[in-house]
């Protein structure tokens, strides 16, 4: 009589918590696509884009005109006196370390920006995502790059990057 009751007693807990277990709703979302493929996301990596190329055009051109100005010192080299030479070479490299400290100073920039970007759209992201969450009572969310198998009715990716394009078209970065 004692080992029944304890039997039933584990059967009952162990089909509860089946149950209880088997009603959790599990989605997965793609964080990288929601944030590249969204309209605003979109916005925001081509501007970023845009804007590392017109500065790459830049420093490139900075470049070749340093260069320029070091053959041409080199050229020069046996006409002019030491003292000058010298003096040409101080300035040549006072330039170049100017050069670097702003293309350093551009790509920091650069990088800033994107995180900022980023940090916007997860701060838009996240209360679409807690309402489509509490509506449709799902249990837990994953990240899909962490998931290595599941139906294609547990992404709900294409569902926010939808209602995200509603609610924040544009992302606008200066």
């Amino acid at each position: 009589m004692k080992y029944s009751v304890k039997f039933f007693v584990i059967t009952f807990f162990l089909i509860f918590s089946t149950t209880a277990f088997a009603e959790q709703k599990i989605v997965v979302l793609d964080m990288k696509y929601l944030l590249n493929n969204s309209k605003a996301g979109k916005g925001g990596q081509e501007f970023l884009a845009k804007k590392f190329k017109d500065n790459a055009k830049k420093f490139s051109d900075l470049e070749k005109e340093l260069k320029k100005e070091e053959t041409d010192l080199l050229k020069k080299k046996t006409v002019l006196s030491k003292e000058e030479y010298s003096k040409s070479t101080d300035l040549l490299r006072k330039k170049v370390i100017e050069y670097q400290s702003q293309s350093r100073s551009s790509l920091d920039l650069l990088a800033k920006q994107r995180a900022e970007a980023r940090k916007i759209m997860i701060s838009k992201i996240k209360p679409i995502l807690d309402l489509y969450i509490n509506e449709n009572n799902i249990s837990l969310v994953l990240y899909k790059k962490n998931v290595i198998g599941g139906s294609k009715g547990y992404d709900i990716t294409d569902i926010i990057v939808e209602k995200l394009d509603k609610e924040f078209p544009s992302l606008n970065l200066q």
